[in-house]
Order: C-alpha cells, then structure tokens, then sequence
C-alpha cells in the first residue's frame, strides 16, 4: 500500500513538473513575440530616420520627415501589435480562413469568394489617386519591414496564435488595406437580412410585416405587393431555416449592423467658445478591440484619433483644424434579385433583353486536413448569384431561380480611400464634406467640426433606383425587369447634408436623416429610434455645452425605450392588486412593479431594475409573437419597441397581437403584460436567487471583449477573454447591446469600441479610449490595460504636442534607413 502511495506521488509530481516545463517554453515562445519599443532598426524604405514614440498607454506618436515614411512606420506599429489580428482580416475577406481552421470555415470562405471583395479591391487599386498610391505602398512596405524583422529575429513568429495554428504570413500589399476597408462594409452589412426577414414575414399574410417591421415614425407605410404574389411558386408559409451564422463569418446579423453616436455642437452653444465634438462607433466587442489609436504627423499637420490595423486612416479623430466623427448612416445600398433560369438551359438566366449566360468562373478552397473544395462562382448583370444556403435565402427562393445581390461595396473603381486620405488633410468642415464626394462603401454619416462650425453630411454611393422598382427595394425584386434594376448612382449632391445648422447642433444616432419620397428616400430601415429621443434632449436642456457635458451625454445611460414602454405595457397593473403573502409569486410580482415605478430608467449596473426592465420585455416581445410568427419569431432576438408600441396603443389595430391565436379565451394585452412579467421573474429568480433587491444588471450585462478564435477554448478563453460588468443597454447611449440569445442572452456583445471627445476651444484636452488594450498580444500588459478605464468611462488625453509626446514617452522605437547595398 505504502509502494502504491509512492507512486501515486512521484506521477503526479512528474506530471506537474511536465506541466510546468510546459508553460514555461509555451511562456518563453510567446514572449519572444513581444516587440520592444526601445529598438533601433535599419530599415528599408524609408528616407530619413523616423520615431515611434510610445505612450504610457502604448500609443503610437509618429514623427518622420515625409507622409511616406510616417505611412511606413505606421504599417510596422500596426503590424508589431496587431499582426494576427491583420492576418486574420486579410484571410477572412480573401475567402482563406479554411486554410488554418479547416472545414468549419469553408462556408464563410466560400460566402466571401463568392463576393469577390478581395478582388474588387484589386482593381480599384487603379482608381486611387497618387498620393493615396503612394501611402497604401509606404504602409504595406512598413508592414513587411516587421514581417522579415521578425524572421530574421526569431521574434516568436510575430504572435503567440502563429504556434498554435498553422498559417504562414504572406507579405503585405496595398489591394489588401484596400480589401479590409471593404470587409468594413460587410461587418456594417444589414440589408440583406432584412430584405429577406421582410419577405419571409410577407409570406405569412395578414399584414404582419406593418407591425412587426414598421416604418420610423413620421414616414408613412409604403404600399407593398405580397411577396408571394411577386413569385408564385414561392410556398406562403415561410420555411423554417437555420438563422445561426457560420464560424468567423464577418456578417453581423440584422440586429448588430453597424451603430453609432456623433455630435458637434458649434462655438456659438460651446461655453469656452470653441467647437466641440464627440464619436463613438459600436462594433461587435473583441478581444483585442478591432480600434487602434495613433497620432501621425503628416505634412499637412498632425492627425490623432482611431485606426484599424491594416488601412493607413485615422478614421474617427482630429488634426488641429478639424475634428471627424463617423456613424452607419443605414443607406439602402444592397439589393436582391431573383434571377429566373432558361428551364432549357440553366447556364443561362433571364434579362430584360432575353436570355444571357451567367459569367462563370472556377475558384479552388483549400481546406486544412481535408479535400480542397471547388466551387464555380457565378455573376448576373445585377451581381454575383449567392446561393440558399446563406441569409436564408433558400426559404424566399422559387423554384427554378436563383439570388443575385446589387452592393455599392462591389464597386471596383471604390475610391473611399482616397476620399479618408484627403478627409485626414482637410482643414475645414467645407473641405472635409467636399472630400467626402469620393467616398463609396460602407455608407457613413460623417459629423463634423473645425474652429468656426459644425456640419454633417453623408457619404457613400447611394444607388438611383427607377420610380416604379416593385419593391422598391425593400424585399428581392424580379431581376429580369428593367425598373428594378440599378439606374446608376444618385449624384453626391443629393446625399443628405446639414452645414452650420442654424441652432448650431448636429447629432446622429443611425437614426432616420430625411424625409423623402422613393426614390429620393435614402433608406427605409435606420438603426435607431430610440437614442435620438434622449441626445436631442440633453442637447436641448444647456444653451451652452462642455468638453464635460458631451462626455455625459456619452456615457448616458438612461433608456428612452424603458421610460417610454414601462407606462405602457403597464398601465393596468401598477398597485392595483390586494396585497398579497411574502414568498408567493403575486408578491414577487408586486414588489418588481413597485421598483419599476419608482426607477426613471437608468441602466445601471448595480440596479435590479434594469434586469427585470430587460427580462419582462423580452418575454413579453416572445408571447406576442410566437403563435403568430412560429417558427419565425426567432429571428426577432431583440427588443422591437415601435413593434410594442404599436400593440399597446393598438394602432391599427395591433392589439390583436395580445390574443393567443390557438386559445379560446380571448386574452388582453393587460394579461398578456402580467403573464410575461411572472415568467420573467420566476426565471430570474431561478438563476440569481429569490431576493429581487440582490439581483443586479451588471451580472447579466457583462461586456464579452472575446478572442476571436481563442476565446471559444475554455483554457485559453480564460487567458485571452475580457469580461466586465457594465451599464448600459441596447438603447442608451452608452450602447451596450445584448445577445439576445442563449443562456445569457443580456450579455454585452456590441458597443462602442473606440469614443473620443474634441474641444477646439483647447483641442489638447480632447480625450480617448478604447474598449481593450492596443496590444494584441495576451501577454503583453498593454492587452487590456485600458478595458478598465473603459468600463468606468474615464479616457486618456492624446496631444498634438510633439514636445509632450516625447516628454511622456514610455519607449520610443527608432528606424533608419539600411544603407545602400
């Protein structure tokens, strides 16, 4: 017995000491790709030594003596920090994840050389002007200058994740910063599914799409056909599909589109008499943050702000004259078509012309320990054809016709990166909006300010569509009709401007900019109703703003969807039942209805009331719409509050909504109100206890900044996932947007990545932040040193000051030129 103890103890010693020698080398090995900012190196292709300087926070401040060399070094910063991420990028909108991660990918791949964005932006390199030339190849050598330090260094492949996945680094070129600025487009992509949600509702009949999928408020509802009367051999009753997207696909999903807040307020409403500003674009959250802060200092002056790894623009920030800020400005700027083939030759499909033969092309995927996969990718005058197996396509799909799609982000003469280099060098919100004329895809509103106004205008192509498209491009259209076709693009003139205001404010939450008649209409669906209402109001309430002032209205959270949908849904049942026993569902319920009473709508963290807010309406949305929806109703996984609205006002008679269709009582809404509001608080009580007043919003409202391809693994999850509890909400201001499904469906997936508010009475008070850390790499403490500040809403200040930058410097990184072979 004594013998088997022994050995008992000598292998689990062995096997801890294996363990320990093992993460020491997987240690050792990661760490040796950890960059040194105090390094000197001889580099090529540059013409004059150039510094990186560092910032306590890792910020890149750079200083070189041409555009061209401050480019270059700005590629090897991103690339020092953020080489897997950019890696990652690259592969996702080549359509090559499957190269590394095997089968599970080939979908998404498959999706993305269908698209063909990688090559789109290939030929669009022509379309760029000069100096936009010259800067994509000044970056892209700068990021091949840390590609072969590395190499030659033996600096740990450049990233810890390059040892545990096979994926050798392809050296950098300007179509792929170009490519990247189109996958930008995709992860701001909300159309497609929409135009198909549209058309499977439309399918159920009863004019379910009116209240299930209105129209903001203040346009009236366009007169639509059904959309089975459009294809008649379409089944009426929507199919059931999955709605799960495939792994590392780039598309976001209906409800995590883009989304965004941008305000400027001009000297004349600014308390120390310059112009202010503020920006903070939501993303889905990742672990690192796809943002990325530096400071170049151009010819033209200095430029601060947000970059994303792999394109050469500050996209949200300032120069000393101008501050920019961006938001998703929801264009209608994709189309589906239903393409009708030749029953006797189905290599040819339907024009208003007659029959035309697709444009056909053979593409090879590889895929890691498996088969390489070829697939023939086909194109329609409307665009490329998009088989059923994506978006649910197949559910809208006739027999016999297939889907092409019509996108502005397609373009292959896209010359949006010469218009963001021409923005960065702007020194006026009038040459800022004229740069803006250049810009394609994605669609933007961009808010503006420089030392005398302020000014927003949206840039992106926006598609001339013909008065009488069927749809009007708001389900998939007939391709093979002439009107439903793309009429070319609207001119830059007609996009939406609004150039010093006259009550001296600008604000945009996605919300709906104009109101137009079709086709002059810019878009029918906007990303926001909800947090307009509360930033005009806090705009409104001071005559006179703050650098202190805009940072609240950032970080606000208080929801104007609660405070508008609490008195509403329940109106018949505030303090109007006896009171009832502790311990019993009814008193549950009583004392959850006393706090919501009394709670003006603060998503706060420590509250409880924002989680029964959050719990009740959501099992409320799904009571009313399951029975009529079925299987449909899953792909409404967010609060709809116009929808709610509709149903409690009963305008137009949604109230019919409330009555369970297979029941025979005829239920109210005031029943339905209570019935979901005991639901949601038996499962609350089951998950955090019985004691309404312990339950807190922040421990379902977790921010998730996840690894993208880690943080699935429970082990290294644990080592590369962020997780933070958070107010906010998914319509407050300080957006946090939730799941939506699953066993933690309140978590926050989606938020603002990057925030930064510009006062031009002091400009180098303006402030910054990012969701994570600016390393990319897990050991680096630079990973997530700013999550913290982050999450409490503080920022960091970033100077123009060339003196102060090198004066605060925590490294500085100096290259020199190799000399002559």
């Amino acid at each position: 017995m004594y013998q088997l103890f022994q050995w008992m103890v000598r292998i689990v010693s062995a096997a801890l000491l294996a363990l320990l020698v093992a993460g020491f080398f997987i240690w050792y090995f990661a760490a040796r790709s950890l960059p040194d900012y105090n390094a000197t190196y001889e580099v090529s292709g540059i013409s004059a030594p150039v510094e990186i300087v560092r910032s306590t926070e890792d910020v890149p401040h750079i200083f070189g003596a041409t555009d061209r060399d401050v480019f270059f070094a700005l590629g090897l910063a991103h690339a020092q920090d953020r080489l897997w991420q950019m890696t990652m990028l690259r592969r996702t909108v080549q359509g090559r994840l499957s190269e590394v991660f095997g089968a599970d990918t080939l979908k998404t791949d498959e999706l993305m050389r269908r698209l063909d964005l990688a090559g789109a932006a290939r030929k669009s390199l022509a379309a760029q002007d000069a100096d936009t030339r010259a800067a994509l190849e000044a970056y892209a050598a700068g990021v091949n200058q840390w590609i072969t330090l590395v190499n030659e260094g033996a600096r740990g492949r450049g990233a810890p994740e390059f040892f545990l996945f096979d994926a050798p680094i392809a050296y950098w070129t300007p179509e792929d910063s170009l490519s990247i600025l189109k996958l930008l487009a995709v992860q701001l992509e909300s159309q497609i599914e929409t135009e198909v949600l549209r058309a499977r509702v439309s399918m159920l009949g009863q004019d379910f799409v009116r209240d299930i999928l209105p129209d903001m408020p203040g346009q009236g509802t366009a007169a639509l056909p059904d959309y089975a009367a459009l294809f008649p051999g379409t089944p009426r009753a929507a199919r059931v599909a999955e709605s799960a997207p495939p792994p590392l696909s780039p598309f976001p999903g209906r409800d995590f589109a883009g989304a965004s807040n941008a305000f400027a307020a001009a000297p004349g409403r600014s308390a120390a008499g310059g112009s202010l500003m503020a920006n903070d674009p939501h993303l889905g959250l990742t672990a690192p943050s796809i943002w990325y802060l530096a400071r170049l200092e151009l010819a033209s002056g200095g430029v601060i702000g947000g970059t994303i790894p792999g394109i050469p623009l500050v996209l949200t920030g300032r120069n000393p004259r101008l501050g920019w800020g961006i938001t998703s400005a929801y264009v209608d700027d994709l189309d589906l078509h239903i393409e009708a083939l030749d029953p006797a030759r189905p290599e040819r499909y339907r024009t208003p012309e007659g029959w035309a033969s697709f444009t056909t092309r053979r593409e090879i995927i590889q895929v890691k320990d498996a088969e390489p996969v070829t697939i023939t990718l086909r194109w329609t005058e409307n665009g490329p054809v998009i088989p059923g197996g994506h978006f649910n396509l197949a559910t809208i799909t006739p027999p016999d016709h297939v889907v092409s799609m019509s996108w502005t982000a397609l373009d292959t003469a896209d010359t949006s990166m010469s218009a963001g280099l021409a923005l960065m060098r702007a020194g006026s919100v009038a040459e800022a909006a004229a740069a803006g004329e250049r810009y394609i895809a994605p669609a933007q509103n961009l808010i503006l300010a420089d030392q005398t106004g302020v000014g927003m205008v949206t840039v992106g192509a926006i598609p001339a569509r013909d008065p009488g498209h069927v749809t009007q491009g708001r389900m998939p259209s007939p391709g093979w009709e002439a009107q439903n076709r793309w009429q070319g693009r609207a001119p830059f003139a007609k996009n939406p401007r609004f150039l010093d205001p006259e009550g001296g404010i600008v604000i945009n939450t996605n919300n709906k900019t104009v109101e137009r008649p079709f086709p002059d209409h810019v878009s029918f669906d906007w990303g926001d109703s909800q947090r307009v209402q509360r930033l005009t109001r806090l705009m409104g309430e001071r005559e006179v703003h703050t650098r202190e002032s805009f940072i609240a209205a950032q970080l606000d959270t208080v929801s104007p969807a609660a405070r508008g949908l609490l008195p509403l849904v329940g109106a018949d049942l505030w303090f109007t039942a006896a009171p009832a026993p502790e311990g019993t569902p009814e008193r549950m319920r009583q004392r959850a209805l006393e706090l919501l009473a009394a709670w003006d709508g603060e998503m706060n963290e420590h509250l409880p009331e924002p989680l029964i807010y959050a719990a009740w309406m959501r099992a409320l949305q799904n009571r009313l719409i399951r029975d009529e929806l079925g299987p449909l109703a899953s792909e409404f996984k967010h609060l709809e509050p116009l929808f709610i609205e509709r149903v409690f006002r009963n305008t137009e008679g949604a109230a019919r909504w409330c009555d369970v269709m297979q029941s025979a009582p005829v239920e109210s809404c005031t029943d339905i109100a209570r019935i979901a509001l005991d639901e949601a608080l038996l499962a609350l009580s089951e998950k955090y206890g019985p004691k309404i007043e312990s339950w807190r919003w922040g421990d379902a409202h977790e921010a998730v900044h996840q690894h993208q391809v880690l943080g699935r693994a429970r082990l290294f999850g644990w080592l590369t996932n962020i997780r933070q509890s958070t107010s906010g909400g998914d319509f407050t201001l300080m957006r946090g947007m939730t799941r939506g499904s699953g066993a933690m469906p309140f978590e926050n997936v989606h938020a603002a990545g990057f925030r930064g508010v510009y006062d031009f009475a002091d400009p180098d008070s303006s402030v910054f932040i990012i969701a994570t850390g600016q390393s990319g790499h897990p050991f680096s403490r630079h990973y997530d040193d700013l999550a913290e500040l982050w999450r409490r809403g503080d920022y960091i200040p970033m100077s123009l000051d060339p003196e102060l930058a090198r004066a605060a410097a925590a490294g500085i990184t100096r290259l020199e030129p190799a000399p002559a072979p």
